[in-house]
C-alpha cells in the first residue's frame, strides 16, 4: 500500500525530511557547545521546568499539529516528552495532543470530504481501509491504531470518512496508539536516567514490533478485510 497521493507528494515529504535535517545541522553548528546542556537531564527538566505551564502546552501543540501536519513523527515527540517530563506525564500529555491531533483529522476530513483526504494519501488505502472499517467498524479501526508501523495519522483521516461518531473515533484512536505512546516515553525517561542499557533494550524492541507491522501490514489488512 502506498501512502503517498502521488510522486509530487513523496517528494514535498522528502523536501521536507531534508529541511529538518538541514534545520538541525545548523542549530547543532550554532549552539556548539551549549549542545552539550542536553545531556544533562536534570539540568534541562529545571529549564523546562522553569517554563512552568508552557512547556506541556507547547507539547501537546505540537503533538496535535504533527498528527495533521506530520512535519515529523509523533514517536519523536514521545522521546522528547519521556525525556523532559518521564515516562508517566510525558505520555499523557502526548496522548492529549494526540487526541486533539486526531480530533482534527477526523473533523478535517468530515468537513471537506474524500477529495481533501485523497490530496495527501493515496486511494488505494483510503479504498482499502474504507472496506475494513466497513465490516469490522471500530473494533477494526482500533485494531490498525494498536500495531506500530502502520500509518496511524492516515488512519484518522480515513476514519473521519467514516459515518462513526467523531468521539467514538478520538477514542479509539488515543486507546489504541497509547501503549507505544508510553514504550517510547519510557525510552526517553530511561536515556534521561542515564539507563542506557535498558534503554537499548526496549529500543530494540519497539523498532522489532514497528518493523514486524510494517513489514506485515498487508498480511494484517487482508487479515481484517476479509481476504487472502
Amino acid at each position: 500500500m502506498r501512502v503517498f497521493a502521488s510522486a509530487e507528494a513523496r517528494r514535498q515529504f522528502v523536501v521536507h525530511a531534508l529541511l529538518a535535517a538541514l534545520v538541525v545541522a545548523g542549530v547543532t553548528v550554532v549552539l556548539g557547545d551549549r549542545l552539550s546542556l542536553l545531556t544533562d537531564a536534570a539540568a534541562v527538566r529545571a529549564y523546562v521546568r522553569g517554563f512552568g505551564i508552557w512547556a506541556p502546552v507547547v507539547l501537546i501543540g505540537l503533538q496535535t499539529l504533527q498528527v495533521v501536519l506530520a512535519p515529523i513523527p509523533g514517536q519523536v515527540l514521545g522521546v522528547v516528552a519521556g525525556y523532559l517530563f518521564g515516562p508517566w506525564w510525558g505520555t499523557l500529555f502526548n496522548m492529549i495532543g494526540i487526541g486533539l491531533g486526531s480530533a482534527l483529522a477526523f473533523w478535517l476530513s468530515r468537513r471537506f470530504g474524500r477529495t481533501y483526504v485523497e490530496r495527501t494519501i493515496h486511494a488505494e488505502v483510503l479504498d482499502r481501509f474504507d472496506a475494513i472499517v466497513d465490516r469490522g467498524g471500530l473494533s477494526a479501526l482500533f485494531v490498525l491504531f494498536l500495531v506500530p508501523g502502520l500509518p496511524d495519522d492516515a488512519l484518522c483521516f480515513v476514519g473521519g470518512l467514516t459515518p462513526i461518531p467523531l468521539r467514538r473515533l478520538v477514542l479509539v484512536a488515543v486507546v489504541g496508539r497509547a501503549p507505544a505512546f508510553f514504550l517510547v516515553n519510557v525510552f526517553g525517561g530511561l536515556v534521561a536516567d542515564g539507563d542506557l542499557p535498558a534503554a537499548g533494550a526496549l529500543f530494540v524492541v519497539v523498532t522489532v514490533l514497528s518493523l514486524a507491522g510494517y513489514l506485515y501490514r498487508r498480511r494484517l489488512v487482508a487479515l481484517l478485510d476479509g481476504t487472502r
